[in-house]
């Protein structure tokens, strides 16, 4: 993990996709996205249904990693409504096992918002949030432009292209500035915006940087608009 500075808060910026604040013990997370897979699968594009075991194998490993006390999930932590109910037996216990160790909680996103009028988190423990201020910084699912307060989301699966001798590559990314932060989306199956794509920097402004998390190294990339759109 690397460390940078946010909000006069220390944080560790993590290859696996997923901030660490080590002042709370605190994992931050966005966009797991639990059961896509199966909801392709209804309507007839049948994929792998192992994305949900995945994503939570390797949840399991960085809380381990970390020693985290407490758990954010910055929204759409399932990819529908329902996604809960078609948990295989098997990962909706081992998740809840998660939960109940830690201090966890689910920030609803624009998938997973009906969730908490219908009582779908019901029987996986945590508690459920649209946001929350935490040692002043405001933890939501989709960055406001308009609001001034130092603020972490996540939701646009930010990914950064590069071309590296002569191979073109994109990873996940960080995009932040001084009072904006959005997370690259920890789900297995998750696809990404370009960090440059307008719609990002409309919100975190154009000076910005895309973050990219080695092991022991932070690279920083400028970000600045372009007029091509790109989906990766």
């Amino acid at each position: 993990m690397v460390h940078l500075s946010f909000a006069g808060h220390e944080l560790h910026a993590l290859p696996q996709a997923a901030l660490f604040w080590p002042a709370r013990g605190a994992l931050l997370v966005a966009d797991m996205h639990f059961e896509k897979a199966s909801w392709f699968a209804r309507s007839g594009q049948m994929l792998p249904p192992y994305d949900s075991m995945a994503t939570l194998e390797s949840l399991e490993a960085l809380v381990a990693h970390t020693g985290a006390r407490e758990l954010w999930c910055l929204g759409d932590s399932f990819h529908d409504s329902e996604g809960p109910a078609r948990l295989p037996m098997d990962v909706r216990k081992r998740l809840s096992h998660l939960i109940s160790g830690l201090r966890w909680t689910w920030v609803t996103g624009n998938h997973d918002s009906a969730m908490a009028r219908l009582d779908a988190f019901a029987g996986l423990g945590g508690r459920i949030v649209t946001e929350a201020i935490v040692d002043g910084i405001l933890l939501r699912h989709e960055a406001d432009a308009d609001d001034a307060r130092p603020e972490i989301s996540g939701h646009f699966h930010p990914k950064i292209r590069l071309s590296l001798r002569g191979r073109h590559l994109a990873r996940a990314c960080f995009v932040a500035s001084r009072r904006k932060m959005i997370l690259p989306a920890f789900g297995a199956f998750t696809g990404g915006l370009d960090a440059r794509h307008p719609a990002i920097l409309r919100l975190v402004g154009e000076e910005s940087e895309a973050l990219v998390p080695l092991q022991n190294q932070l690279l920083r990339f400028p970000l600045a608009p372009f007029s091509r759109r790109g989906v990766a």
